[in-house]
């Protein structure tokens, strides 16, 4: 086959893309949105320990003064959008490209969209103050849908999911205690969660050590899958060390403010309450460094100047969304190359 006709093929999953793109913006236009861009290249990236970002130098030439030093590929736009909102932002979204090394299977490219974006929002008594956020996806999805499938009602892997709001909600305790059976420590007590999980016939590998590996080794296989059907849902009130960017529950220092978004058993988006205390950001970087170092992963500088920008930010919560994934559920395409003119797994 011919790169003409190959690409020629993937026309209609690029032009339901516009239509996607195209409902984004409208909705954020409607709702008072600011569209800004951050730069791509940046001097500190983001410090997820699983996460690991394309590194390239920087050589001053023409005259430029400084250093030669070492430059990433942001695998979010993150802490440039926060700094945005510490010097005033209210409401804004970046719709553009990102990059995570390493990163290819069925619903993963190395280069990929994310729209991420954030609201100022007046605190509110108790916890979940995100709440404007879950209705912006809601509305969002049940829109994606009607353009690109005619109706909320949209057909992955044969089976219905109804996208028309509202949408489920489901702590992460909840989802474990329901679909695994295991009552989750959500203090982070690694040896009290292999204990319950090998009640329950769980086996995990002799790796499987840290709280997290035993967390998602059983979240994979047993409630990933399950969530997001017949109706996306809201996965809430997730472990605080899970979660380094988030405020933790007033009532419950052991439970951070962080949601993700599934439909039909994928990952769609991952969102928070902002954490805006510069101190806490720092130690829970520091933090994720010390974890980068000990899984023998590159350990990325601290953002000084986002870690400052945190402390001037207002209450605010922010979400990530995986664009070329809600397209794939969206338009019934089963991979990610279906969705991308030139994807990586062709071009590597």
């Amino acid at each position: 086959m011919s790169p003409t006709s190959s690409t020629l093929r993937k026309r209609p999953a690029s032009r339901a893309r516009q239509k996607l793109y195209s409902r984004i913006r409208a909705y954020f236009e409607e709702a008072g949105f600011d569209e800004v861009e951050t730069p791509l290249l940046v001097p500190a990236p983001g410090m997820e320990p699983h996460v690991d970002c394309f590194e390239t130098r920087f050589v001053p030439e023409m005259g430029a003064s400084g250093d030669e030093r070492p430059m990433w590929l942001h695998g979010s736009p993150e802490f440039a959008m926060k700094r945005l909102l510490a010097d005033g932002w209210q409401r804004i979204f970046q719709l553009g490209k990102v990059f995570r090394n390493g990163e290819i299977a069925k619903s993963h490219n190395p280069e990929f969209t994310m729209l991420e974006f954030y609201r100022v929002i007046r605190a509110e008594e108790g916890h979940r103050a995100y709440g404007p956020i879950l209705s912006d996806l809601e509305e969002l999805g049940a829109r994606g849908a009607q353009a690109i499938a005619g109706s909320e009602r949209v057909k992955v892997d044969g089976a219905e999911v109804d996208l028309s709001p509202p949408w489920d909600r489901l702590s992460v305790k909840d989802a474990f205690a329901t679909r695994a059976g295991i009552e989750l420590p959500m203090n982070g007590d690694a040896e009290l969660l292999l204990a319950r999980a090998r009640e329950r016939g769980f086996d995990p590998p002799p790796s499987c050590k840290s709280f997290d590996d035993l967390f998602f080794t059983i979240f994979l296989t047993a409630i990933e899958p399950t969530l997001g059907w017949p109706r996306p849902t809201f996965l809430v009130d997730w472990p605080a060390s899970m979660a380094a960017l988030a405020k933790l529950r007033p009532d419950d220092p052991d439970v951070a403010e962080r949601f993700e978004l599934y439909i039909a058993g994928r990952e769609i988006a991952n969102g928070y309450y902002e954490l805006n205390d510069s101190a806490e950001q720092r130690a829970r970087l520091v933090a994720e460094q010390e974890l980068r170092r000990r899984l023998g992963k590159r350990v990325y500088p601290l953002d000084e100047r986002f870690i400052e920008a945190v402390g001037r930010m207002p209450n605010c919560a922010g979400v990530a969304v995986g664009v070329d994934r809600l397209l794939m559920i969206l338009g019934g395409f089963e991979s990610i190359d279906e969705v991308l003119l030139f994807p990586s797994s062709e071009e590597l």
